[in-house]
């Protein structure tokens, strides 16, 4: 979400999502809000500080890692406040494993994706931050069923090894698909009490390595499919997978009427021969990415646009 203030950001998202409300994150307020940051901020004996070159793995805990914390922090106590006596579902996010190794550093200045023991090492200390991070969730707001999303959008380019060096003249190796995929499943397996959702904005995402890891749902670009992706996207659906399907632009624009923000949605379910009345449960309307780089007021005009977009999917699914 945008701007800087967590009271403002919980309020919005839990007026506009009534039954869906959200964790928000705000990168505006600079490192340690950041992705990268807020999750590093997560992590359980391993710290990480900012470099010129972005984040890097270090020794203890310095300011930064701090102020990741602090700024969660500021961030749970907004949305215990305007969740209080809220039940149902409610959604936190942090980056996966293979975008954190992609995108944090080790002390050379390599990406920890040129390491298997330090990428190793990373998905296990993710692991136990993700476990306090939902048992500290689930004390603050007891009536929440919660849904974790892990953020992968570089999981493409590890699969396909275009993950850049630290020189930018080369590329680290493709991480083997096995090892994504057990990686994955035991990040997964972390909350046992509710679905795993993992997001990518990324063209190509691997649906049918997402489904084998656990995931109940896959957030995606809806844009970016081709009609190469049906037959994953249709074997998903059949197989029980949520879609959550990014159809609002996440930045400013124009947009257009409810249903037809979802018409692509339903014309993909004609083309896969999905009976309309599965579009209600295995369909979620979201915005195509994160909403950070637009206005406070685009992004409460967006979250409104997802949840009537989703009713006219529900009303009206031929």
């Amino acid at each position: 979400m945008p701007g800087g203030d967590a009271r403002e950001a919980a309020k919005a998202v839990t007026g506009t999502f009534e039954d869906f409300p959200f964790l928000p994150e705000l990168p505006a307020r600079g490192p340690g809000a950041d992705m990268i940051g807020r999750t590093a901020g997560l992590l359980v004996e391993l710290y990480a500080r900012v470099e010129p070159s972005g984040w890097r793995l270090g020794d203890r805990p310095g300011r930064d890692t701090k102020r990741a914390r602090s700024w969660l922090g500021e961030d749970l106590d907004a949305l215990e406040e305007f969740t209080q006596e809220y039940e149902g579902p409610l959604k936190v996010q942090a980056v996966g494993p293979w975008t954190l190794a992609a995108n944090l550093e080790l002390r050379n200045g390599e990406a920890a994706l040129s390491d298997a023991g330090a990428c190793r090492d990373l998905a296990a200390s993710l692991a136990e931050g993700l476990r306090q991070h939902l048992a500290e969730l689930r004390r603050r707001i007891p009536g929440a069923q919660l849904v974790l999303q892990l953020d992968e959008p570089s999981l493409t380019a590890v699969l396909r090894g275009q993950v850049k060096s630290a020189s930018g003249y080369r590329t680290h190796r493709a991480v083997d698909r096995q090892v994504v995929e057990q990686t994955l499943r035991d990040l997964v397996g972390v909350h046992t009490s509710g679905p795993v959702v993992v997001h990518s904005c990324a063209p190509d995402v691997p649906f049918a390595l997402l489904r084998r890891a656990g995931a109940a749902a896959v957030s995606f670009d809806f844009s970016l499919l081709t009609e190469r992706d049906d037959e994953a996207v249709g074997e998903a659906v059949e197989g029980g997978t949520r879609l959550f399907t990014g159809v609002v632009p996440g930045t400013e624009g124009p947009l257009s009427d409810p249903a037809g923000s979802v018409m692509g949605v339903r014309t993909l379910w004609r083309r896969l021969g999905l009976s309309p009345g599965l579009l209600a449960e295995a369909v979620t309307v979201t915005p195509a990415c994160g909403l950070a780089g637009a206005s406070p007021g685009y992004a409460r005009t967006a979250l409104a646009h997802c949840a009537r977009a989703a009713r006219s999917l529900a009303d009206n699914p031929e």
